[in-house]
């Protein structure tokens, strides 16, 4: 009687034990979560396996398949991979505050002396660094710290897998790198501290001349140190100058492969500069194609692809589905300037696309967003822009292009290089012919 009575009871305990396991054991909270759509990941790796030589790609095909809002996993770290304009707009706008920590990253932290830079982009230090020996030198250098900055870090996802970066190299390069960038800012600095003697009027006072001195007066109560003026010079050297030449130089391969474009904003260029020696702002500012063929430049080839990353600081529902804190962010700008949704033709290059629309890159309009919007959007956009807007007014007003060795334009290599900006992979060769304007 026993026995046959406990076969009858047996299912209510079973059914009592799963509600202790499910209550105690997995939070409701946990079990309601309702997660973006993720592909299978594996043990240890998560999504790692996936992402290949160019992650702007490999997230693009991904998101193809899994949606504008996909959750990956970079070891045990959570990813929302952002990419379309809809989506990216709820990072940077509906939920911008939520959404503006940066993530810890230790080949930053260690190149970026502690992550004390910001983004900033003005000119003027007195002098240039690019001329000779030094020039080339601190051009490897840029290239080799947006390669290294740009790659995958096993470490920071995998942290008992660290030991990896001893052996193939980037621990060695990260300092290397690290050294030399130090001892040149540390130049710079100590240039600045020799001249800083000769009293030099407001207008004479560069961007270090100002660190300088907030860092001697202790400005309203700010205070600054020596390792926080390098990684603000650092921030300037490093986004003012390796993402505007990228930009130039995609702008005059994409005009090589389109000399009716080329011809088109030549016409402009000239026609509005009409002889004149130098070109002002005000003749900028009448030439629309010239800025057209900056927006599609851009449009096709963001010089970060994938926008500085982003971190949750706390637990949030986005289009139902629930972001938990501490999610890193990957906004894929480079996705959303092809998403067949929003441009006609998303492969071609066609500056007319923006003759008669609104759309900009100044972080208002998300279908176009190179440099970020909301509180951690680019604050150096205008001088980026207007640097590349006089630089290549200049380009095709004085001078005629053409291909070398009668190469043609079908033959253009346009494969692209790896790192945090895109650049060409093999150098961009063109012969410049002058004129007579």
């Amino acid at each position: 009687m026993l026995h046959s009575s406990f076969i009858y009871v047996l299912p209510f305990i079973f059914s009592a034990l799963i509600f202790f396991l499910t209550k105690w054991i997995f939070p409701s909270s946990i079990i309601r979560k309702h997660l973006p759509p993720s592909p299978m990941k594996l043990p240890i790796l998560g999504n790692l396996h996936q992402i290949g030589l160019y992650p702007h790609r490999s997230l693009h095909s991904l998101a193809q398949r899994y949606g504008p809002f996909m959750l990956l996993h970079f070891g045990r770290k959570p990813f929302l991979i952002i990419s379309s304009a809809a989506a990216a707009r709820e990072i940077m706008k509906t939920h911008d505050l939520i959404f503006s920590n940066r993530p810890k990253s230790s080949i930053g932290d260690r190149l970026l002396y502690g992550c004390k830079d910001v983004a900033a982009a003005p000119y003027a230090f007195r002098r240039k660094y690019s001329g000779g020996e030094s020039g080339r030198k601190f051009k490897k250098m840029l290239g080799e710290l947006t390669e290294l900055l740009g790659g995958f870090n096993v470490g920071d996802f995998i942290p008992w897998l660290s030991w990896v970066n001893l052996f193939n190299g980037v621990d060695a390069k990260v300092e290397k790198v690290a050294k030399e960038f130090d001892e040149f800012l540390d130049e710079v600095v100590e240039e600045h501290l020799r001249e800083s003697g000769s009293y030099l009027s407001e207008g004479e006072k560069d961007f270090v001349d100002v660190l300088l001195e907030i860092q001697r007066d202790k400005t309203d109560g700010f205070s600054i140190d020596r390792v926080g003026i390098k990684a603000l010079i650092l921030d300037i050297f490093a986004g003012g100058t390796d993402t505007t030449y990228t930009v130039l130089e995609w702008a005059m391969t994409e005009l090589l492969r389109k000399p009716g474009v080329m011809k088109v904003l030549q016409n402009e260029v000239r026609g509005i500069v009409n002889g004149k020696e130098i070109i002002k702002k005000e003749d900028l500012d009448k030439m629309h194609y010239l800025k057209a063929v900056l927006k599609e430049t851009l449009r096709l080839h963001p010089p970060i692809p994938l926008l500085v990353p982003r971190e949750s600081t706390k637990d949030v529902k986005i289009k139902n589905y629930d972001i938990s804190a501490g999610t890193t962010v990957i906004t894929n700008a480079w996705a959303i300037g092809r998403d067949p949704n929003i441009w006609d033709k998303p492969e071609e290059f066609r500056p007319e696309r923006f003759l008669n629309n609104s759309i900009d890159f100044k972080g208002h309009d998300f279908e176009l967003i190179p440099f970020g919007a909301g509180r951690r959007g680019c604050p150096g956009v205008l001088f980026a822009m207007s640097t590349n807007e006089i630089v290549l007014a200049n380009l095709v007003n004085k001078f005629d292009w053409s291909l070398p060795f009668g190469a043609r334009v079908e033959d253009l290599d346009m494969t692209e290089c790896t790192g945090l900006t895109i650049h060409r992979k093999v150098p961009l060769l063109a012969v410049a012919t002058p004129t007579s304007c």
